[in-house]
């Protein structure tokens, strides 16, 4: 197992400390602020090991309320809303010194068999057809402001094979969809909750960046003041995330120095495996 799949895993199993209290380590990527996917995929991993076992999680709703900071670790308490005889219910806070800095309540399902229908696949060229969005920092480079530089062109446990790839220092306005293939860098364990914790870390990446295509601005804009305010994820079928997912999203709306964003996320198969929503700031301070 590569080293950086090894040390994500390792930062989405959390230390328990009691029946429902565990405590997470921080990834410092080289940014005050700790990654919101992170801080989600943490939260499942805590509130998943207080439920019976069978149930695996089919949603979860987490709004950010302050900012992490990425030299603390994060204390999840989690609390048992419900048992019933098919779903669970938990709501966990995530603190740091005794801060709140994010609240999700998830929930839970034993499998049942029932009617299925879903939304087609978007019609679009593999990922064979597309670099790394790390090659294509690491091709400009020299672009990135230096203290970050190592940061951004450093190996990452997941590849994000975006289709509408451009230099994300010089963007140009575009429509307000993105289609990225994602996928984990080595084999994963197989474990349903590591692969559903990992999309979990791995959904929050990039997204809100679709409500800024129709700007021409990136996340890299000097004067852009960006976070996610809330993150919502839908499972909906199992997958793997070492093999290739089409995460689709679009922006229907920004208003209020918001972004709202949605997500489709697809195996290879066409089978839709997860829904995604999120709203996040967007304010250009001048």
């Amino acid at each position: 197992m590569r080293s950086v799949i090894h040390n994500l895993i390792d930062l989405l199993t959390l230390n328990r400390v009691s029946d429902t209290k565990f405590v997470g380590k921080s990834q410092d990527l080289g940014f005050p602020k700790v990654f919101g996917g992170q801080v989600i995929g943490q939260a499942l991993s805590a509130v998943a090991q207080t439920v019976p076992e069978g149930r695996a999680p089919h949603s979860l709703h987490s709004y950010f309320i302050r900012p992490g900071d990425a030299q603390q670790t994060i204390e999840y308490d989690v609390e048992v809303i419900r048992d019933g005889g098919s779903f669970s219910v938990r709501r966990v806070i995530a603190s740091q010194a005794q801060q709140p800095i994010l609240i999700m309540t998830a929930s839970f399902q034993k499998f049942e068999q029932g009617a299925e229908h879903q939304i087609a696949m978007p019609n679009v060229p593999g990922p064979e057809n597309f670099t790394s969005e790390l090659s294509l920092f690491q091709k400009h480079a020299d672009e990135i402001p230096e203290k970050i530089r190592h940061l951004l062109t450093a190996e990452r446990p997941i590849e994000y094979r975006i289709v509408e790839n451009q230099n994300p220092f010089r963007p140009r306005p575009g429509l307000a969809q993105r289609h990225m293939w994602i996928r984990a860098v080595a084999p994963l364990p197989d474990c349903e909750l590591v692969h559903q914790c990992m999309l979990a870390y791995t959904s929050d990446y990039g997204f809100l960046e679709t409500a800024l295509q129709p700007h021409g601005i990136s996340i890299g804009h000097p004067n852009l003041n960006v976070a996610s305010l809330d993150h919502a994820i839908w499972f909906h079928r199992p997958f793997r995330l070492d093999e290739w997912l089409l995460y689709v999203a679009d922006s229907p709306s920004a208003s209020g120095a918001r972004g709202l964003v949605r997500g489709s996320i697809f195996d290879r198969d066409g089978n839709l495996v997860a829904s995604t929503a999120q709203e996040g700031l967007m304010r250009l301070n001048t």
